[in-house]
């Protein structure tokens, strides 16, 4: 059996592996994680609320099951990190807002529930940034996380903690979630998986506006097995999501046929015809398509007209905020952060006739995207339009130069592709031009979750050999010598709370 230090950067699919064969106990392997977390996250910051007490006194349980030959449920002696927007039963949960630093939840939601009757043991919680908002993972409570392959520049949000956590082998898996690309954006800069499921798939218990397609929970991991593991551990019908429903998938995703690459048709953009985006991240792109293209039986680029798209997920994403934060911001505005204080001001000051017209559009975009995988099996996009900056700066202001009109719309390429409302895959490929993670976004037909992630499987295979092509993998050798203040300009956002934004029905 492998050493403590190598066992922490198995797949989760063979640790269980292990603890199935009794080759490794939960506590053994929970304690693993544990050291590994107390020597390397000071260096990214990946993990807020700890749980390790209880985490040990869960995996002694579960030892002691394991010796009756008690092994019961999907995810029985992995440990997992939970995003901190998840209330999690006795354990802080603090959604990195100054409102909710001493809230303790007396019950687990739906999602943390299905983890743990699985058979998961919670670590901890993972960073996020102030009420999810935005897309680099820093907030007044417990500061920034840093990217592993360079902490000094941003791990993507809201799920940034998540991500940082499971490139530095802190976690064999880790929860998410996405509204506007919070799943695929730090999985993209930090070298892992990161699946946007099909609104409804995985329960969302939390969302204030039940019959929105727009926010979603879902898995996070090293691997594309992984990240189906956990999925099969949390999907199925619940009485607290409306849009759930039933579905059955394997719980390996090896017990189904591999996918046959060289049968697929794929359509790609670089942009949607409505994205800003970097020119070497463009080019980075091309390069890519050019070395996979050839794998497919075709290849081409897909040209898009949506020229209402920024404008339709603004006042979507807005209603959400407002329904959120309402209670909070009625409380005291300065509880919230400039992010999602923005969002909320924008939301307060919508019309019924701009929602409509917001809803409208989506229906209607949502039935064109359909429409091509009448020709298509996949479509293929950059997940982010830059390489990684640093956390420091609060959001990406430009693109080629060009301003961008508000801290999120950097997030376009992904938020595009949720208006849509098809399953989204966040595939390590490679590295870009600075040699940071690039993430190509992968994006299946309606509801074809099981599809897409079976074609990322067979992907994998096909680059796992390929230098320009393999998942990065962090030098943790390298990480060690950092040394960086997370806490740095975190509380001082008083310039950027002063922003004010707000939509009329003519600027939709």
């Amino acid at each position: 059996m492998a050493n403590m230090s190598e066992l922490v950067t198995q797949s989760a699919v063979h640790l269980k592996q292990l603890i199935a064969n009794k080759d490794i106990s939960p506590v053994e392997l929970t304690q693993a994680y544990i050291d590994r977390i107390i020597t390397i996250d000071p260096k990214i910051n990946a993990f807020c609320a700890k749980n390790y007490e209880q985490a040990l006194l869960d995996a002694k349980t579960q030892e002691r099951q394991m010796m009756q030959g008690k092994v019961q449920g999907l995810l029985f002696g992995l440990p997992i990190g939970i995003k901190d927007l998840e209330d999690t039963q006795g354990l802080n949960t603090t959604y990195g807002s100054l409102a909710f630093k001493h809230y303790i939840p007396t019950q687990d939601n739906e999602l943390v529930q299905r983890v743990k009757q699985a058979g998961a043991i919670i670590l901890g919680k993972t960073n996020v940034p102030d009420m999810g908002a935005g897309a680099n993972t820093r907030n007044p409570v417990w500061g920034a996380t840093g990217n592993p392959f360079n902490p000094l520049l941003n791990a993507g949000g809201s799920s940034g903690g998540s991500a940082a956590a499971l490139a530095a082998d802190l976690a064999p898996l880790c929860t998410g979630s996405d509204t506007g690309g919070s799943l695929r954006i730090p999985a993209a800069l930090c070298g892992i998986y990161g699946l946007r499921p099909s609104a409804g798939l995985v329960p969302s218990q939390r969302k204030p506006l039940g019959w929105t397609a727009l926010s979603v929970v879902g898995p996070m991991g090293r691997t594309v097995a992984d990240t189906w593991l956990q999925l099969a551990a949390t999907i199925g019908l619940s009485k607290t999501d409306p849009l759930s429903y039933d579905s059955q998938m394997p719980t390996d995703i090896h017990q189904l046929p591999p996918i046959d690459l060289s049968q697929l048709r794929i359509g790609y953009t670089e942009d949607f015809g409505c994205c800003e985006v970097d020119d070497h991240i463009r080019q980075v792109f091309r390069n890519k398509i050019k070395k996979i293209g050839p794998m497919f039986a075709a290849c081409e680029e897909i040209q898009f007209d949506l020229p209402d798209a920024h404008g339709c997920f603004d006042v979507l994403r807005a209603e959400a905020f407002v329904a959120g934060l309402q209670s909070t911001y009625e409380k005291d505005p300065n509880l919230l952060g400039p992010n999602p204080r923005m969002n909320y001001e924008m939301g307060a000051n919508l019309k019924l006739t701009d929602c409509v017209w917001a809803h409208k559009i989506q229906t209607q975009y949502f039935k064109n995207f359909q429409k091509l995988y009448e020709k298509y099996d996949l479509i293929l996009s950059p997940v982010t339009p830059v390489s990684p900056f640093s956390w420091k700066d609060l959001y990406l202001t430009e693109v080629n130069g060009r301003p961008l009109e508000n801290y999120y719309r950097w997030l376009s390429l992904t938020y595009v592709v949720t208006l849509m409302t098809n399953p989204a895959l966040s595939f390590p490929l490679g590295q870009d031009h600075l040699n940071m993670p690039f993430g190509l976004q992968m994006i299946a037909g309606f509801r074809q979750d099981c599809q897409l992630l079976r074609i990322a499987h067979a992907l994998e295979k096909q680059c796992q050999y390929d230098h320009d092509l393999a998942q990065p993998k962090v030098d943790i050798e390298a990480l060690l010598k950092t040394s960086t203040d997370f806490k740095t300009g975190i509380v001082n956002d008083s310039v950027l709370a002063k922003e004010t934004h707000t939509i009329t029905a003519s600027a939709v």
